[in-house]
């Protein structure tokens, strides 16, 4: 396919989803009946949680996807850096919510070629929204995406956290969020231990610990393997951009719960 072009009156702007539809190819174009309500066993993302924290923001996700009561995948990353200042954590249907992540991450990087400058934090919280929305099709036949979006905010030098409901309806939340199968149990985690004036270590181990209570808990969500050397993906998000956890770091933090647990 060669370049589209539009005349003044059907230009799409900087919208890629737009731009595809334009030109046939609509991504949340639904053909057929799917879903697990009619005999599809569909690999689900589980649980994702995001805090924010005196510099920014921290993210993180459990590996596991499960297919009904089976255990499909162990290696799941389910946060995703969207570009250097913001990153998404999906739970739910898996297949599709990694088509949303990937498609977004292009709008990002489409928008600011056509603009000539990056989309505001909040502006990228719009067009995940749309994003969500024109998925409902599918989630009314059971391929539910509900991603959380977080990011440090260059013009307001903060971290900020959103998530999202399958209508595309978008909250900001002022603390923190936790999403998917074993969100009660995080959230009440992170709701208990949080504290105004954490820093980037005590935030990490806030998110640790509420995937490890969430594990514990509910089946779907996985907790650290230390035999496979499987642990969680944390990521942080600051005035210094992205930055991943490494296993080394987790696996000690995830020592010093496990020794606190069993006291």
């Amino acid at each position: 396919m060669g370049m589209p072009f539009f005349s003044a009156g059907t230009d799409p702007g900087s919208s890629l989803p737009e731009v595809l539809r334009r030109v046939g190819h609509d991504p949340f174009a639904m053909t057929g009946v799917m879903g697990s309500d009619h005999g599809l066993d569909i690999p689900h993302a589980t649980t994702c949680v995001a805090v924010k924290y005196a510099d920014g923001v921290v993210m993180a996700g459990d590996r596991r996807a499960t297919s009904g009561n089976l255990i499909s995948h162990r290696f799941m990353e389910k946060v995703v850096e969207a570009d250097r200042y913001s990153a998404v954590a999906i739970a739910g249907a898996a297949g599709p919510a990694m088509e949303m992540v990937k498609l977004f991450q292009l709008q990002l990087e489409h928008y600011e070629k056509v603009e000539g400058q990056s989309l505001s934090l909040e502006g990228k919280a719009n067009q995940l929204s749309g994003m969500v929305r024109s998925n409902l099709p599918a989630a009314m036949q059971g391929l539910v995406v509900v991603p959380i979006f977080a990011g440090y905010d260059l013009r307001r030098h903060t971290g900020r956290l959103w998530t999202f409901d399958v209508t595309g309806g978008r909250y900001e939340e002022r603390e923190y969020v936790a999403t998917g199968s074993g969100s009660l149990h995080a959230g009440t985690v992170m709701k208990v231990q949080l504290r105004a004036d954490m820093d980037r270590s005590t935030a990490i181990d806030l998110v640790c610990r509420a995937l490890w209570e969430a594990a514990d808990a509910d089946s779907a969500t996985g907790g650290p393997d230390t035999l496979r050397a499987i642990y969680p993906v944390v990521a942080v998000i600051d005035s210094a951009g992205y930055q991943r956890i490494d296993d080394a770091d987790l696996k000690t933090r995830y020592e010093t719960i496990a020794a606190q647990s069993n006291r």
